[in-house]
């Protein structure tokens, strides 16, 4: 069985898993080093002597010799054939494969062929004799070992040099035209990248899957880079990766600039935990492949608003793959390629150590162009901050709040109630006065208490339904709310909102009223009743596959087998529960 790209490839559906992930869902995993270590599914043992490598996607057992890759240990594990792991991992991990024949694979294999000579060819017109692209990255400043490192090449001035080169060896056109290496125009080929500095991109396979050419004069555009094909995605591949993925484990974090040359400067100057986007907005499948390397990465883009909306984007991307992310722009040089050259690394790495961590990047551009000194500034600057604040953690806001409070002079509750203002998602504080008594906090209603107590408003029966579900109401305001619902409906088989609001102080009955106003579930009681309970069902089983995360995080070699087996199968039980409601939201 072959996959071609009518569909994901083999080689992308292992680029886009992470084995980590995969064997540590049914094998108990810590972290032992830059790799896992847990007991050895494929046989009986005391001592952990399995291995997992996230460098390297691989598992070794040093007790029975068992290893291979991601689909080997799903063969394995599965007793499945190869196309039957393939399959069941495509399927887990929602990629789509097209089955082929078997010449689906030695295709690919005869693209990298051309594109490895395409790279042989680059690299002695570069290195046999005088050339303008050498003549231009010593320029740059760029010694002879890092550009063999890089295996950096050149495109001579020659319309069909390297269309010839293949033509001798008989490649066919079709391959050259699809690899980016050459056109046609009117029935004529030329080669596509002339008098250009050639950069190779290679996966972290150590495969050719691409080129990206700097122009040496003044031709249009000045990066051309490979076109999308049969082995080459720019979504799914870091820029120098191969050779530097080593490094970013090393320094358990990676730096990803925008650029070539800002890779191999700042691999020049010492920094070598580098890496670069392809020129392209920062991917979901980047952003894994990264993960395998590090959990931390620093955006190092340029400091113009290109830049600047690149890394906002950087930051969402990779912030959803549960990676810690930080940016700095350079203060001296428009990027990190010019700074490092003028500067050194130790004055890089200062600035690297000085990033600033997502919600501080993010509240920083928000005010930029504000006068803070004035309170139409001040006003716009909550507005926006309030906008990032309500998508991060409580305890994170809780900071934050703080730190605005206290720069900006207002007082802690009204940029709380601005960030509640228009989400009903935060479970927020408010103050209510009672009797003329000192004020006193009390926890109102988030969005899917107000939600069900709206569909019990406009239907009180589902007062019934709800007493199975008491739980869902965690705040005081909402229980408060909701007993008096079930006191009226008991007494009379009926309610409505006045009854309610009659036994509700000032400010909660106002409070109340603008949050059920928004909300509409006429006619789809039963439909909306019933998506709030799955919802704080998936929420709860969230909950406790963390605990259970957490629990199994912090086993160590005194926890018994035992338990971590019965740790994990709960764990498994509780995955396939949030499956069961179709994953987290």
């Amino acid at each position: 069985m072959g996959f071609n790209s009518g569909g994901a490839t083999i080689e992308d559906l292992k680029s886009q898993i992470n084995i980590v992930d995969v064997i540590g869902r049914v094998v108990p995993l810590k972290r032992a080093g830059a790799n896992y270590k847990g007991v050895c599914p494929f046989h009986n043992e005391k001592t952990p002597s399995f291995v997992v490598s996230e460098q390297k996607q691989i598992f070794t057992c040093f007790g029975c010799g068992a290893t291979g890759d991601v689909i080997e240990f799903t063969k394995r594990y599965y007793n499945l054939d190869f196309g039957e792991a393939v399959e069941k991992l495509a399927k887990e991990h929602g990629i789509e494969l097209k089955i082929a024949g078997s010449g689906g694979n030695q295709e690919r294999e005869k693209y990298y062929e051309v594109n490895k000579e395409a790279a042989r060819f680059f690299y002695r017109a570069f290195t046999e004799g005088k050339n303008a692209g050498y003549t231009y990255m010593k320029k740059r400043g760029i010694e002879d070992a890092i550009l063999k490192k890089f295996g950096i090449g050149y495109a001579d001035e020659s319309w069909d040099s390297l269309y010839q080169y293949f033509r001798a060896k008989g490649v066919e056109e079709k391959i050259l035209l699809e690899l980016g290496l050459i056109s046609e125009k009117n029935g004529k080929y030329y080669d596509k990248f002339r008098n250009r500095v050639i950069f190779p991109i290679i996966n972290t396979s150590g495969k050719v899957i691409g080129f990206g050419g700097r122009a040496i004069g003044d031709a249009m555009p000045k990066y051309l880079n490979s076109p999308e094909n049969k082995i080459f995605q720019k979504k799914n591949n870091i820029y120098a990766l191969n050779t530097t993925k080593q490094d970013v484990g090393k320094e358990g974090y990676a730096i990803l600039v925008e650029g070539y040359m800002d890779v191999i400067s700042l691999y020049q100057g010492g920094v070598r935990n580098v890496g670069a986007s392809l020129g392209t907005a920062l991917t979901e499948n980047q952003a894994k492949l990264l993960k395998r390397y590090t959990r931390n990465v620093i955006l190092s883009y340029d400091a113009d608003a290109a830049g600047q909306a690149a890394a906002v984007r950087g930051l969402e991307v990779l912030s959803a793959e549960d990676i810690k992310v930080k940016v700095l722009h350079v203060t001296d040089g428009k990027d990190p390629d010019e700074y490092i050259k003028k500067n050194g690394k130790e004055a890089f790495l200062k600035l690297v150590s000085g990033a600033l961590p997502m919600i501080d990047y993010k509240l920083n551009a928000a005010k930029r162009e504000l006068d803070l000194s004035t309170e139409d500034g001040k006003i716009d600057y909550i507005k926006k901050a309030s906008e990032i604040l309500r998508k991060v953690s409580p305890a994170s806001a809780d900071i934050y709040i703080k730190k605005l409070s206290h720069d900006l002079k207002i007082a802690e509750g009204a940029i709380r109630m601005e960030i509640l203002g228009n989400n009903n998602n935060v479970a927020e504080t408010i103050h209510v006065r009672k009797n003329n008594a000192e004020t006193e906090s009390v926890q109102y209603i988030n969005n899917l208490e107000a939600t069900l107590l709206k569909v019990l408003l406009v239907n009180p029966y589902f007062s019934e339904k709800m007493l199975e579900y008491q739980e869902v109401f965690e705040s005081d305001s909402g229980r408060k709310v909701l007993n008096l619902m079930f006191e009226k409906y008991g007494l009379s088989g009926t309610f409505e909102l006045s009854d309610i609001m009659d036994n509700l102080e000032p400010e909660e009955s106002k409070l109340l009223t603008e949050t059920l106003d928004g909300i509409i579930v006429a006619g789809n009681e039963e439909q909306v009743f019933d998506e709030c309970i799955k919802k704080w069902k998936l929420n709860q089983a969230v909950k406790k596959e963390q605990e259970l995360i957490n629990r199994l995080s912090l086993a160590d070699e005194e926890t018994s087998s035992e338990a971590i087996k019965q740790l994990t199968g709960e764990l498994m039980q509780v995955q396939k529960e949030i499956n069961s409601f179709g994953g987290r939201k």
